[in-house]
C-alpha cells in the first residue's frame, strides 16, 4: 500500500465540478501491486459486514454487501449465505462472477451463494462498471419508509446527500430469483448512488466500501428522521418544511459525493479497529492464498 496522492483532478461531482478536498484531509490509500488491493478489499468488506451486524443490519440469512474484484472486475466478493454478519473474515468471502458460478481456486470453505444476491448485484455491477461496492440490507427504518413508495425530501442537511441521487424501484414481486427483477433494480438505480426498494427496503453502490458504508447507514437514519418529521407535523396539522432546490443540491455536491463518503466512513471503521485490536497487514506469504 503505497501514500495517497494528492491529485485530486478525478474527485468531481455528478455535475462535473471539481471539489478539491481540504489539505488536511486524507485521501484512500492507493496500491501498485494487485494482490495487495485485493487483500485490502477483502479485508475492508470483512469490516463491513461486522459493522452492519454492530448496527443490527443483520436479519436472518437476508442482505449482502458486495465489492468488484480488482484482479477479475467481471467478478466479485460477497458473504458465504447462512454465515451471520458478526463472524465474516476475508477468508470466508466468495468470489463470484456475474453468471453466479463461485470461483473455486480463490473462494472460502462454505460454498452456500444467496441467489437473491447474485441476481440483485451482479446485475448493479455489469451495469455500472463504475461502482466498486453495492449493498442492500433488511434495515428496520429502510423497510417501514420504503412502504410508503415515496423518495426521500430533503428535510435536513443529511438527507441533502441523497437530493436527486436516488431513486424508487415501485415494483414488488417477492423474493428475487430471476435476472429480470436483478435487472430491473438496476436500472431503477440508474446513476444515482442509492434506490428505495419499495415494500423491501434500500440498496446502495457508490465508488468505495467505505462510502457504500457511510450511506447506507446515513440513508437508514434519514428514513427513520423523515418518518418522524411526517408524523410530528401531521400531529400539528403541518407538513415538514423543505430545503429549497437551490440550497439542497449545493449540499448535496458537498456532502454527497464519493470522497464525503469514504471520509465520513473512516470513524467507523477506526472504531472497529480500535474494538477487535486488528488492522490490515498484508504479508507476501498471502499471494499464495490469493
Amino acid at each position: 500500500m503505497t501514500a495517497p496522492s494528492r491529485d485530486t483532478s478525478n474527485i468531481s461531482t455528478r455535475t462535473g465540478k471539481v471539489y478539491p478536498p481540504r489539505k488536511n484531509i486524507p485521501l484512500p490509500p492507493t496500491f501498485s501491486d494487485p494482490l495487495e488491493h485485493r487483500a485490502f478489499l477483502k479485508f475492508r468488506l470483512a469490516q463491513a459486514y461486522r459493522i452492519f451486524a454492530k448496527y443490527g443490519y443483520d436479519e436472518g440469512v437476508a442482505g449482502h454487501i458486495t465489492v468488484r474484484d480488482p484482479i477479475r472486475p467481471d467478478c466479485y466478493w460477497v458473504n458465504p449465505w447462512g454465515v451471520h454478519f458478526k463472524l465474516i473474515q476475508p477468508e470466508l468471502l466468495l468470489l463470484v462472477n456475474h453468471e453466479g458460478k463461485i470461483q473455486e481456486k480463490e473462494s472460502g470453505p462454505s460454498r452456500f451463494l444467496n441467489r437473491s444476491a447474485y441476481m440483485i448485484h451482479s446485475a448493479v455491477h455489469e451495469a455500472r462498471p463504475d461502482i466498486l461496492c453495492a449493498a442492500h440490507s433488511h434495515t428496520i427504518h429502510a423497510k417501514a419508509f420504503s412502504a410508503l413508495g415515496v423518495p426521500l425530501d430533503p428535510i435536513t442537511q443529511d438527507s441533502c446527500a441523497f437530493y436527486e441521487d436516488h431513486s424508487l424501484y415501485s415494483e414488488f414481486r417477492g423474493i428475487i430469483e430471476d435476472r429480470e427483477e436483478g435487472l430491473a433494480i438496476a436500472t431503477a438505480l440508474g446513476p444515482n448512488k442509492a434506490v428505495i426498494l419499495q415494500n423491501h427496503g434500500i440498496l446502495v453502490a457508490t465508488k468505495s466500501i467505505e462510502s457504500t458504508v457511510f450511506f447506507f447507514i446515513s440513508m437508514e437514519k434519514c428514513c427513520k428522521v423523515q418518518m418522524l418529521a411526517d408524523q410530528a407535523a401531521a400531529a400539528r396539522g403541518l407538513r415538514p418544511r423543505l430545503i429549497d432546490p437551490e440550497n439542497a443540491a449545493r449540499t448535496q455536491k458537498r456532502l454527497g459525493s464519493d470522497m464525503g463518503g469514504w471520509f465520513n466512513a473512516i470513524p467507523e471503521f477506526q472504531l472497529l479497529e480500535h474494538e477487535e485490536g486488528k488492522r490490515f497487514e498484508y504479508l507476501p506469504a498471502q499471494k499464495e492464498n490469493m
